[in-house]
């Protein structure tokens, strides 16, 4: 894209190219019927006409070095980007850092061209319009997380357009995610970044497992990532997996799911069983769920699907499983068996998400058609909600843990927080301007980290929890 805040096109090229995305990588993930289509629109995705052409020069300047914005934009002392406070954003300093007071276009008119312009991904045309007339009315407003930081020194970055969950926070002051071929942990609490796994050259497993690829990967493209209970486990566009333990040296396990050409790693779940083995699922572009033990390190159930599976959660009582893929239509089934439990049937196009409710009772799915549909397990014939986007289509979902709030990242630009214990009436609408790699609660639900992916201004976005404490009023 062009503009101040957006990449251009051969922008988003080279950021592909430099990332090692072969076409042929792209292509693999995407339905066989559509994939001239979908390997087109990495070109569509970042296409914008220019919102003004004086806005665009500022842009061009800054990046050679002719702007005049050099003691905002960098922290010479620290040899770093200028993060962002929250006590700068009181005193009204953009988020991100955009000098919107010296550009030739205002933030309101610049959101405005963009939600005109965007052009939202479908691989089944016209979904998003047709989703519209069933969504729900939203109040918007709502105040549940507030602004902390922006850490522009953390370079969140994306491999697959399609593909948004490659950021996860372990702790309210510790967050993984992926820049290029590394994965980082970066500390809010001590603003450090360290690296805990290259994959640029080559990995292989420092322990001996059966079923380990002794000989491991070289160059891993890491399409997919999760992080939890110490584990990480990073999945590639040629159906790898690695595996590493964070308070153990080295990578403890290697293995590829499938060698056939369709064999992208779509998404990793890591859960404790109700025995309290650790354990993960795979979803595969080969149609394929598998399920890793990580006590025994071994594969302990493969499930195969009619279509690429993109997306699965596990319920919280370990009996039930979401799969959604390239498919309108979702599928519950027995966790234990891999059998059809009831359809999910609503959705119009291609769904890229899916998250339990902590109850267990009901869950969410999102869908390339722009929409987020909740359900309830106890009744499947539709859904009970749909919520619905901005731009485009719904790429991750998250709950928090205390099941109060639900999080919506579509592919750019909005992050949408609802109140799911009051049934999700109220939202607060997070806008900034990029590409969304990935955002994630804390487990203690306190913080709020999203990955954001632009050349200029790539950055995290950490937002803390507002609290209401009543009772201190009293004694005021």
């Amino acid at each position: 894209m062009r503009g101040v805040v957006m990449i251009e096109i051969g922008r988003a090229r080279s950021q592909i190219q430099s990332a090692e995305l072969q076409k042929d990588s792209l292509v693999a993930k995407t339905m066989s019927h559509q994939q001239v289509d979908d390997a087109e629109y990495m070109a569509d995705e970042y296409e914008m006409e220019d919102v003004d052409d004086d806005m665009d020069e500022e842009f061009r300047g800054r990046e050679m070095g002719g702007s005049d914005s050099e003691v905002d934009e960098y922290d010479y002392m620290n040899n770093k980007m200028a993060d962002t406070s929250a006590a700068q954003a009181r005193r009204g300093k953009d988020i991100q850092g955009i000098p919107w007071d010296r550009l030739h276009i205002t933030r309101e008119k610049y959101r405005q061209t963009r939600l005109e312009q965007y052009k939202n991904y479908e691989n089944i045309p016209q979904s998003g319009e047709g989703s519209e007339k069933e969504c729900k009315i939203t109040k918007k407003g709502g105040r549940y997380y507030e602004f902390r930081r922006n850490s522009r020194s953390v370079k969140s970055t994306i491999l697959h357009f399609q593909l948004r969950n490659l950021v996860w926070a372990t702790s309210k002051h510790d967050v993984y995610l992926m820049s290029h071929f590394s994965v980082i942990h970066w500390s809010s609490l001590t603003s450090n970044k360290a690296e805990v796994l290259n994959v640029a050259g080559h990995v292989a497993p420092c322990e001996k497992h059966p079923g380990s690829l002794l000989e491991g990967f070289t160059q891993t493209q890491v399409s997919t990532l999760a992080v939890k209970d110490r584990l990480l486990v990073a999945g590639g566009f040629q159906g790898e997996l690695i595996c590493k333990y964070l308070d153990r040296p080295g990578v403890c396990f290697c293995t590829r799911t499938t060698y056939e050409d369709n064999a992208i790693t779509n998404a990793v779940e890591i859960y404790t069983t109700p025995s309290g083995a650790l354990h993960f699922t795979a979803s595969n572009n080969d149609c394929g769920v598998r399920e890793f033990d990580m006590e025994k390190f071994q594969l302990s159930k493969h499930f195969r699907f009619p279509w690429p599976v993109n997306h699965t959660s596990l319920s919280p009582d370990g009996k039930l499983l979401i799969i959604v893929g390239d498919n309108p239509d979702g599928i519950l089934v027995d966790a234990r068996t891999g059998k059809t439990v009831m359809p999910l049937v609503g959705h119009l196009d291609f769904s890229f998400a899916s998250a339990w409710h902590p109850d267990g009772l009901t869950f969410a799915t999102g869908n390339q058609d722009k929409t987020c549909r909740i359900w309830d397990a106890r009744n499947l014939s539709k859904s009970v909600a749909a919520l619905k986007a901005n731009l485009g289509a719904i790429r991750s979902i998250r709950y928090t843990s205390d099941g109060r709030f639900m999080a919506l990242a579509e592919p750019a630009d909005f992050v949408h927080v609802y109140d799911a214990k009051n049934g999700y009436e109220v939202e607060q609408e997070i806008d900034f301007f990029g590409e969304i790699s990935g955002m994630s609660f804390s487990p203690d639900t306190e913080s709020l980290f999203i990955g954001v992916w632009d050349r200029t201004y790539g950055s995290l976005l950490e937002f803390g929890r507002r609290r209401s404490y009543s009772y201190l009023d009293s004694v005021l």
